[in-house]
């Protein structure tokens, strides 16, 4: 089969919102050009006030960008926007092991970034919605940490955000495909690592997650389940779904076939030519990624 991925995949140009866009978020997001300047402007000057947030805010296109992409989360509520963007930093700083270092050939990641175990959708499902296949059971727990996996996710979403900026409107669906788990893969997720994840997703990290999709599930998936809900809110519980492997059948119906890899019946290309197309961004973005470990301190 031939390729379906460019083997030119280092520069894109940031995709301007269509007027269909920037409906949906003038409705859903309460965006306009008005609302969206005098808040980016008042972040901007709360920042510069606020003494306890340990930020720098890169003062370009790279900064008012993200200062939007939390705005566009909290639906341009500023309080709910201060909080998130709190709780992100706060993450960052006592969680280094997932948000530093991000360079793509150290070989542990080298090796994460082989697996695919965290490959995006070159387009978006029929909601406009990234969609995320992750690989929770793919890895070998004797040497794989989490905190690399989620460096990995962290990489990844954030060129993914860099190049498509509809991301920031619409959201993203997640798939976590948990085929064939090990007990070693359950004794990975200790009772802390579950709540910093959930408070990523559901608190700090500046994406809308619509919904998560537990995918080949098997009957033993309850018991890691239910430390996940522990922690998630009502909102977040009713986006959580469980798809066991007798019963897939139903959980792409959202999927186009032609962006679907052919492992899950479509016809958008291979997973290890997606898992070669992401390793092949992160490693010529390699500088940008870790240019923003500067803004954090």
């Amino acid at each position: 089969m031939a390729s379906n991925y460019s083997d030119s995949v280092v520069h894109h140009t940031r995709q301007e919102l269509t007027s269909d866009d920037k409906r949906y978020a003038a409705v859903h997001l309460n965006e306009t050009d008005e609302t969206r300047k005098s808040a980016v402007a008042e972040i901007k000057r709360w920042i510069e006030e606020c003494d306890d947030l340990r930020v720098q805010i890169d003062k370009n296109d790279r900064g008012d960008f993200l200062i939007l992409r939390f705005l566009r989360v909290c639906k341009f509520n500023l309080e709910k926007t201060k909080i998130r963007m709190q709780n992100y930093y706060e993450q960052r700083f006592r969680l280094p092991e997932w948000y530093m270092n991000k360079n793509p050939f150290r070989p542990e990641l080298q090796e994460l970034l082989d697996l695919g175990i965290i490959l995006p959708l070159r387009k978006p499902d029929n909601h406009g919605r990234l969609v995320i296949i992750t690989y929770g059971t793919r890895h070998d727990p004797k040497k794989h940490k989490i905190s690399d996996i989620a460096k990995i996710a962290v990489m990844v979403t954030e060129i993914v955000t860099k190049n498509y900026t509809t991301v920031s409107v619409y959201g993203c669906s997640l798939f976590l495909d948990v085929a064939n788990p090990t007990i070693q893969h359950a004794l990975q997720m200790q009772p802390q690592i579950i709540m910093n994840l959930v408070h990523a997703w559901q608190n700090s990290y500046p994406i809308r997650i619509q919904s998560i999709n537990i995918i080949n599930a098997s009957k033993y998936i309850d018991i890691v389940l239910k430390m996940f809900r522990c922690f998630m809110n009502e909102k977040m519980k009713n986006r959580l779904h469980v798809y066991l492997e007798s019963a897939m059948q139903n959980c792409f119906k959202d999927i186009p076939a032609n962006i679907l890899p052919v492992e899950f019946g479509g016809t958008g290309g291979t997973l290890q030519e997606l898992a070669g197309y992401w390793k092949k961004l992160l490693e010529e973005n390699r500088d940008w990624l870790m240019d923003d470990e500067k803004n954090c301190y």
